[in-house]
């Protein structure tokens, strides 16, 4: 078998293109919903958290793969969270240094990535038990599935909320009512639990669609 085909072999590839749907760590594994709840109102500080997590997931888990034949069982939980935290506070620190007002906006959640479910536990089921291209494919493969269901509950929330995407005025202001039109923003897209009615919705479609995920609950 060649190094080509060994790198990008049909099991690799679908270390990606699983978690974007079957497996998708939001949605089916329901892991890293604080998040989704919390910073998905606009769409660019969803879109700057789901690029922070594809950096530190995929980073540590190439990390702990690396590590794993060294790292002794009982403090293993341990070293998993200093790679993380040490992720987390350089990634924090570019944030601040670059996109300061979007690390405002962010918040504490930059933080608590040390602490998000989805990294943690890719780093034990998976980074602990496999060589480092298969741990850095399951690190994007999950950052993507994470991703994409960030920025399409932040695009719906900002755009039915507010109006707008990336700050700038989407919906005609001539639509709406005020001006003699016939739109009115729904201020329950901003709210939090419209975020999760929102993910409940996705969830909803993925079962209609994909129906191996009702048949093996």
């Amino acid at each position: 078998m060649s190094k080509k085909e060994t790198l990008f072999s049909k099991k690799n590839k679908k270390l990606i293109t699983d978690p974007l749907d079957s497996d998708n760590p939001v949605t089916v594994q329901v892991l890293g919903i604080c998040s989704a709840l919390a910073i998905t109102v606009q769409l660019k500080p969803a879109i700057v958290m789901a690029i922070s997590v594809l950096v530190v997931l995929s980073v540590a888990n190439v990390v702990i793969s690396l590590m794993r034949k060294l790292i002794p069982s009982r403090i293993r939980i341990i070293v998993q969270l200093v790679v993380i935290a040490t992720l987390v506070i350089l990634v924090d620190q570019i944030l601040k240094a670059y996109v300061y007002d979007v690390s405002k906006e962010l918040s504490v959640f930059v933080g608590l990535i040390i602490t998000n479910c989805i990294i943690m536990g890719r780093l034990e089921a998976f980074g602990m038990a496999n060589g480092p291209w298969k741990s850095f494919l399951d690190g994007i493969g999950n950052s993507f599935g994470y991703a994409w269901i960030l920025i399409a509950v932040a695009f719906f929330r900002e755009l039915l909320g507010s109006g707008t995407l990336f700050e700038i005025q989407i919906i005609p202001l001539s639509w709406y009512i005020e001006n003699g039109g016939f739109y009115a923003n729904n201020g329950m897209m901003i709210l939090p639990p419209m975020a999760l009615i929102t993910v409940g919705i996705i969830i909803w479609i993925q079962r209609v669609k994909n129906k191996s995920l009702v048949e093996s609950k």
